[in-house]
């Protein structure tokens, strides 16, 4: 099960790499920027996340190299359950469920009838292109039961939802504790998709009904934003306090701590990405980890308490900050309290780091190095985590490699930290995440260069 959640959480990047220049756009089409009608097109990719999301289930579940066939069925599996919907009962609207329903049957559906042989009169309908003519016959009825199920699964919805809003502060800092908490395990994605593309809804001037707190956020929906607010906080001052704190901290290799530091606080405050400095904590304090869960879900509580709110299209970062400043309210005064929060960020954890003795970046024991320092990444990888008959796939999100292996127990996780990677998550005997940083799908590609071929899955 945990693994299903896994490639869940993986599949779910591949369209939400689109939301950056998607949001960018809509953004600086407002009247109050650019003013240019023609970037509201952009907006279409916000508004069709369900479309988005069914395909990249698909494609990521998906048993095979080649993921246009599968793509193409759970683009057809999403529009005929919307469709399937919509006629039967025109207010029914599975927004991101559906999405994810459609990308699972097709998912599904592919990896069961892609082999399929027919008749030698039908023969060009059957192999590949068998799941094609299924996912079509088997959307229809499904279509049908959800027409019947889905309004008491919405009731439902609608009202964990309103009981998380209606929570106030406390929902706030729950969501914002498991968003961090969740983050190691690769799970933090699928609540997240919820939030962003499913929470709340609100009606555009134009009449068109958005959900989720991203989307309702860009539209001007003064209501959203209390769930996003708070990773200003985390991502602009919590993280840089952090870097400072375990750099400050390191008693060995100085420079390159206060380097690589340097790197991750930049990255987290412009971008929002905050891996690369997390997860040179993680493994090593599950407390500072704790702490961090704690003090992200406290900023959001905080900026809701002020009633200040504030939204993204990606990433937490200066450039999201900046750009939405004129849709927040109060949007300002996240720097006085991201001040503040820097301040209990770098106290605590320099204080945690320096009494407890955690051995961060700087304060390991030194260990022989040898030629690892001639290797490259990749190479390196390859060597420590049991060379190339040991690897099945090798896939990236943005910020980690995501390796099936024959045998994870070969993978030498002090070697692969000593060649740079952030972290290393083993979640069972085949499936590894080796963090590496913004630069993961170059060492991706590397990796497939030195084994020379993709190997099937």
């Amino acid at each position: 099960m945990k693994h299903i959640f896994q490639l869940l959480g993986k599949s779910l990047l591949i369209p939400i790499t689109v939301l950056p220049i998607a949001g960018l756009l809509l953004r600086l089409s407002a009247e109050d920027m650019l003013n240019i009608p023609l970037f509201q097109a952009s907006g279409v990719i916000l508004n069709n996340m369900d479309v988005l999301i069914a395909i990249g289930i698909a494609m990521g579940f998906a048993r095979s190299k080649d993921k246009g066939i599968p793509a193409l069925t759970g683009y057809l599996a999403i529009t005929v359950l919307k469709e399937g919907l919509g006629i039967l009962n025109p207010d029914l609207d599975m927004s991101v469920f559906g999405g994810v329903l459609a990308g699972l049957m097709a998912a599904f559906i592919y990896n069961r009838f892609q082999h399929t042989k027919l008749p030698s009169m039908f023969s060009f309908f059957g192999g590949e292109k068998f799941p094609i003519t299924m996912i079509v016959l088997v959307t229809i009825p499904v279509a049908g039961f959800f027409s019947i199920v889905w309004p008491y699964a919405e009731a439902a919805i609608d009202t964990f939802s309103q009981s998380l809003v209606g929570l106030g502060a406390f929902g706030v800092f729950v969501f914002g504790f498991l968003n961090r908490f969740l983050l190691p395990f690769g799970l933090h994605h699928v609540m997240n998709t919820y939030i962003y593309f499913g929470l709340g809804r609100y009606e555009t001037a134009s009449g068109e009904a958005v959900t989720g707190e991203i989307t309702r956020f860009l539209n001007g929906d003064p209501t959203a934003g209390y769930f996003l607010g708070g990773f200003f906080i985390t991502m602009m001052f919590g993280i840089p306090a952090i870097a400072l704190a375990i750099a400050h901290a390191a008693r060995t290799r100085k420079k390159e701590t206060k380097a690589l530091m340097s790197s991750g606080a930049a990255t987290s405050l412009i971008t929002g990405i905050t891996e690369p400095v997390e997860f040179t904590f993680l493994f090593t304090s599950p407390l500072l980890y704790f702490l961090h869960s704690v003090y992200t879900g406290l900023a959001g509580a905080a900026l809701c308490l002020l009633g200040i709110r504030h939204g993204f299209s990606w990433g937490a970062g200066a450039i999201d900050y900046l750009l939405n400043l004129n849709l927040s309210d109060g949007g300002l005064w996240i720097i006085p309290v991201g001040l503040a929060f820097f301040a209990l960020y770098y106290v605590t954890f320099y204080f945690v780091i320096i009494k407890r003795n955690i051995p961060v970046i700087g304060r390991e024991q030194e260990t022989p190095e040898g030629n690892r320092l001639h290797q490259s990444m990749a190479e390196g990888i390859l060597k420590h985590i049991g060379g190339r008959e040991n690897v099945v796939t090798c896939e990236n999100c943005i910020t980690r490699l995501r390796m099936k292996l024959k045998d994870t127990s070969f993978a030498d996780e002090a070697q692969l930290k000593q060649l740079g990677a952030h972290g290393v998550v083993k979640i069972d005997q085949h499936h590894i995440q080796i963090v590496i940083g913004t630069d993961a799908g170059n060492v991706k590609k590397d990796l497939q260069n030195l084994i020379g071929e993709t190997p099937p899955d």
